[in-house]
């Protein structure tokens, strides 16, 4: 969706948001974007921007809550990527990081942000434990309903073998919470999107029975 055939000829300025440790600003940058990456977490930030200098990449990293942007502006592509949206605890803070992007667009500038589908937060992870092993890493994977509705507890242990052979621990929790296609779309409206497209892939149109919705917004 975001990245063309061709490489641009002037440098469109994306916001890429929960940006994490830079994979996909990397990948934006190389692609010609000028990249701005926003994340919450100072720790993963710092790894982005190692990552970043490590690919010659030339990207401005910002830590602050997707809720609360600000001091970026005349941007023409807002990206959340990867469910980060749904790591916000409320409607209110889900209104407000449109508010916040709508405001930081150029006028035609597109948002693109995937969310975890009510069927995934409803039926799918409530069958947990999950788990995984390979020859590097394993991973044991609990899951718990929120009391918000269509919100879930994660708690995650992962073993991660090191040079040794030997295999570290490292324990996680998170909590995320999603909405339907219709309270997404309507806020995106309300704020001041026009052209909104609801996809279940890049290309399939939403249906109940899939993980995530991939949401195209237009300012």
């Amino acid at each position: 969706w975001v990245q063309s055939n061709a490489p641009l000829n002037t440098p469109k300025r994306l916001v890429d948001i929960g940006c994490g440790t830079g994979v996909l600003s990397i990948q934006f940058a190389k692609a010609g974007y000028e990249v701005i990456g926003v994340d919450l977490s100072d720790s993963m930030l710092t790894v982005a921007q190692n990552r970043s200098f490590e690919n010659g990449t030339d990207i401005t990293f910002i830590c602050q809550s997707m809720a609360d942007l600000e001091g970026v502006d005349e941007v023409d592509v807002a990206v959340i990527a990867i469910d980060s949206l749904n790591y916000l605890e409320t409607l209110e803070e889900v209104e407000q990081t449109f508010k916040r992007l709508f405001a930081s667009l150029n006028p035609n500038g597109q948002l693109f942000f995937d969310v975890h589908s009510l069927y995934k937060m409803d039926v799918i992870y409530p069958n947990g434990p999950f788990t995984y092993e390979d020859e590097e890493v394993a991973y044991l994977w609990h899951t718990e309903p929120g009391v918000e509705e269509h919100s879930i507890y994660h708690d995650i242990t992962f073993f991660v073998r090191d040079e040794s052979g030997y295999y570290e621990r490292f324990e996680e929790s998170h909590y995320q919470r999603t909405y339907s296609i219709e309270t997404f779309t309507n806020l995106l409206a309300k704020v001041g999107f026009s052209s909104v497209n609801v996809r279940d892939d890049i290309f399939g149109k939403p249906s109940e029975e899939v993980d995530r919705w991939f949401i195209h917004a237009v300012k």
